[in-house]
């Protein structure tokens, strides 16, 4: 605890504004981009295909032309660093009651009404004045602060590719695995080639209509679904979490839809975690996410054969537990992002012997 305190305080000391002042952000060139002519440049990223002139950023705002070739301008500068539970992410089948060390930058490819980090993904990072962290030392202060994995999150962790592909690099050969919960709005190369370094990744399918995608956070679930069968085929373990917003996408025909491709798609065994939306950011006009919503997409969940699935956000500690699927026995108990009990064996059920998927000591 001493060392993450510790780490914490010099931290924030890098955020103050004598430090800012001295910091010199770290130039480094994007990848996935190709020239066009005239010194102008597409982004290959994300489905937006940016096209941009000298001096443009694009729709995400962590990328821009200087002088015809395109930059990150998020690269080594993390506006958000903790040490969580990874069950904070949410990852219920991957190192239960482990530490994740977690990062964000500013910026984002989407522009979710009800994001509730919206404060940074909505930043631009050129605005922000923090003292650059390379991905040797994001490493170097995951294994001080004794933490299994590190998490890319909070923001959408696609807009700093080449940071956080950076970072992966290096962990994978200091023997830390990398996780990440993103929304899942890129192209395919470049998240084939992301998938080589990361284990596992909790990706927020927001809905499963294009009009709500276009209305709620100018994307389309297209993009998302692709994205989702790339991971899979990667062999990147993977979990779903559905924010349900009350009157957009919380229709029992909106839930059975997702959790059916779900199941053809990814699997019976992907975890799905319903998570309670609380009024924020361009949405304080609605109510939170009544208790009967969401205990509503946990039975319907249930009755279309999922074997594991959860509710998140909500204070009454109910769905958070993982049971097995074949005999009931209690695996693991959960209360909030703290682990009580952990029963898996090798694992299996202790009692039956079904094998639980997921990503175990």
């Amino acid at each position: 605890m001493k060392t993450i305190i510790k780490f914490l305080i010099i931290f924030a000391i890098s955020l103050n504004a004598q430090a800012a002042d001295k910091a010199s952000p770290i130039k480094k060139e994007a990848l996935h981009w190709i020239g066009l002519g005239e010194n102008a440049v597409q982004c290959q990223l994300c489905p937006r295909r940016c096209i941009l002139s000298p001096g443009q950023k694009g729709f995400c705002r962590g990328r821009k032309n200087i002088n015809g070739k395109l930059y990150s301008l998020n690269y080594a500068q993390p506006v958000a660093v903790h040490v969580d539970p990874i069950e904070k992410k949410p990852l219920a089948h991957v190192y239960p009651g482990t530490k994740s060390f977690s990062i964000a930058t500013a910026g984002c490819n989407l522009r979710c009404k009800f994001c509730q980090n919206w404060e940074i993904s909505q930043l631009d990072p050129e605005s922000v004045k923090v003292e650059p962290v390379p991905p040797e030392k994001i490493v170097a202060l995951a294994k001080e602060t004794n933490c299994k994995t590190i998490a890319f999150t909070y923001t959408e962790p696609i807009i700093f590719y080449e940071y956080m592909l950076a970072i992966a690099k290096i962990a994978k050969t200091e023997g830390i695995e990398c996780v990440m919960h993103s929304a899942g709005f890129v192209n395919e190369e470049p998240l084939r080639e992301l998938c080589k370094y990361i284990t596992a990744a909790n990706i927020d399918l927001k809905g499963f209509e294009d009009k709500f995608y276009a209305s709620y956070c100018e994307g389309d679930v297209q993009t998302v679904l692709n994205a989702l069968k790339v991971l899979k085929e990667e062999g990147v373990w993977i979990e779903i979490t559905n924010l349900l917003i009350p009157g957009a996408n919380d229709s029992e025909k909106d839930i059975r839809k997702l959790v059916k491709w779900v199941k053809e798609n990814l699997g019976k065994s992907t975890p799905i975690h319903f998570a309670r939306f609380h009024p924020m950011y361009k949405l304080t006009n609605l109510s939170p996410t009544p208790l009967s919503s969401l205990k509503r997409a946990y039975k319907i969940a249930k009755e279309e054969g999922m074997n594991y699935v959860y509710i998140g956000n909500v204070p009454q500690h109910i769905g958070e537990d993982t049971n097995c699927p074949k005999c009931g026995k209690l695996l693991i108990r959960r209360i909030g992002y703290t682990v009580t009990e952990d029963a898996i064996k090798d694992g299996k059920c202790p009692q039956c012997g079904t094998a639980i998927p997921g990503i175990w000591d």
